[in-house]
């Protein structure tokens, strides 16, 4: 073919794609947008947004951009990758995301910026770019140990953009992830991390005994950034998440560089931090296969038959996290056998007469029961309903957390504790009343339980209801089944939810 006819074929292939990515980019939206009185185009009224269809359409894409990284087709990875960047189900799932869902979707930046109406968010879709990485605004919140922790929130516009690299960089990464790795990652969570240690260190002959018990220091904040840049240099927009790495942050009116980590408590950085950590699994069993090692986030064990075999893996487990700039942190890294125990999660595993169980770490307990104590302290005031309601919440999300473990001596000291709380809180009410009145004003039996802290409650049409206490102490104690690590049709159908 003559160099001027190659050309010219070349052009017209150019312009057959451009039109063929501008006529599905069309199709997109109609099937996005419901018809409204034949309306086309631009977005005008947030309410006819079809969402089963919007995140249909991202999860299509997700499984496609997994499948293509765990088959090894790069050219189909990245192809997809750039659709599902540019796609408007992708930016309007986005929106709907970071303004309407998560709990900080009040929370401004640096610019001040908040969207809350129905209106300002189609004036935000229909005239959305991708902004230029702005700096975060630091806020300080305090830890357990008495420090404090640093947080970066972004700007809102900023959010968005990382929610939308997110949903294509996640699942190609989710291809890779090792087994045993647990921390911020979708269809997974600290039980599954638990599961997989009693799995590891259960009282049976042969099992291991010995525990590196180890947590790296400043996680976010000292991972190397040329480290994740360069494993992350070949997806599409890599150059926005460099810029939003090294943008920086704003305390006190003042700008601060950030030359090392990722800005915790950004969309992308638990993503990044995971990215950053991969292969260490990997590393500890190829130099020992009979070792075992379980990751959620900054928290990891390592777990051997023998003292011996984890002193020659922890300094090529230094060397290793040097490479990416962390380290150990002395204050809470230790090597401890299982007979005397150690914290994991939330949780104290030990081995009690060669049989290994898992409770609630007492610190936690404590820590609970003192912040139900100065939150019934702090509502002196407020009636009976609003104090059930108020507290409910709490005691349920502790349940639910410990419910899976020998848990029941502990809910039902809590529950006692809570009770103590609620009398005193009672008395101080009515000093020149007697108990018994205090008693039957305050407490009835439900459901054979007596002492329940319960009042009545009025519906919608005026019917009287019971709002009683939530009864920790009768939480069930129900095991929680691990998530299996394998590559089935139903893992692909269901891993983008």
């Amino acid at each position: 073919m003559a160099p001027l006819a190659k050309a010219r074929a070349d052009f017209l292939w150019v312009i057959h794609g451009m039109e063929n990515e501008e006529r599905n980019r069309t199709i997109m939206r109609s099937l996005i947008l419901e018809r409204v009185n034949g309306q086309e185009g631009q977005l005008r009224d947030w309410s006819q947004i079809n969402w089963s269809q919007v995140y249909k359409l991202i999860r299509n894409l997700q499984r496609r951009i997994f499948r293509a990284r765990k088959l090894g087709q790069w050219k189909q990875l990245r192809r997809l990758q750039k659709l599902l960047k540019r796609s408007y189900a992708n930016l309007l799932s986005s929106v709907r995301q970071i303004t309407q869902i998560n709990k900080g979707k009040n929370t401004p930046g640096v610019d001040k910026e908040v969207i809350k109406t129905p209106e300002q968010r189609v004036k935000l879709v229909n005239n959305w770019k991708t902004p230029e990485a702005q700096p975060t605004r630091r806020v300080y919140i305090p830890k357990s140990n008495g420090k404090k922790r640093p947080l970066g929130i972004a700007n809102i516009r900023d959010r968005i953009a990382q929610n939308i690299v997110k949903n294509y960089l996640e699942p190609e990464w989710e291809a890779v992830f090792e087994a045993n790795a647990y921390g911020f990652r979708q269809g997974r969570s600290c039980h599954d991390a638990l599961e997989q240690a009693f799995r590891r260190l259960i009282g049976r002959k042969g099992n291991d005994r010995w525990v590196l018990d180890a947590d790296i220091q400043g996680y976010f904040d000292n991972l190397e950034q040329k480290f994740i840049l360069n494993r992350i240099k070949s997806t599409p927009g890599v150059e926005l998440i460099a810029e939003w790495m090294k943008a920086g942050y704003v305390f006190e009116g003042q700008r601060y560089p950030t030359e090392t980590g990722t800005p915790q408590g950004s969309i992308c950085s638990p993503l990044l931090a995971n990215i950053g950590l991969q292969g260490l699994e990997t590393m500890v069993k190829g130099h020992n296969p009979s070792l075992g090692c379980v990751l959620y986030a900054d928290d990891f064990i390592v777990t051997a038959k023998s003292r011996e075999a984890l002193e020659e893996i922890i300094p090529r487990i230094k060397q290793w996290l040097s490479e990416r700039g962390l380290e150990f942190s002395a204050e809470k890294t230790k090597l401890v056998h299982i007979d005397e125990g150690f914290d994991f999660l939330g949780f104290n595993l030990r081995h009690y007469d060669g049989k290994l169980l898992i409770k609630p770490q007492k610190k936690k307990v404590l820590a609970f029961c003192q912040e139900i104590g100065k939150t019934i302290k702090k509502m002196a005031g407020v009636s009976q309903e609003v104090l059930i309601r108020k507290l409910n919440p709490l005691l349920r999300g502790f349940a639910n957390y410990y419910q899976g473990v020998v848990s029941k001596k502990t809910f039902s000291y809590i529950s006692y504790r809570v009770w103590q709380y609620l009398w005193n809180w009672c008395k101080r009410r009515h000093r020149k009343k007697g108990l018994k009145w205090v008693k039957n004003k305050y407490f009835r039996r439900i459901k054979g339980v007596d002492w329940t802290f319960c009042c009545e409650t009025e519906g919608r049409k005026g019917k009287k209801n019971l709002l009683w206490l939530y009864n920790i102490a009768k939480t069930p104690i129900v095991r929680h089944v691990k998530v299996e690590y394998q590559l089935k049709r139903t893992v692909l159908n269901n891993l983008f939810n």
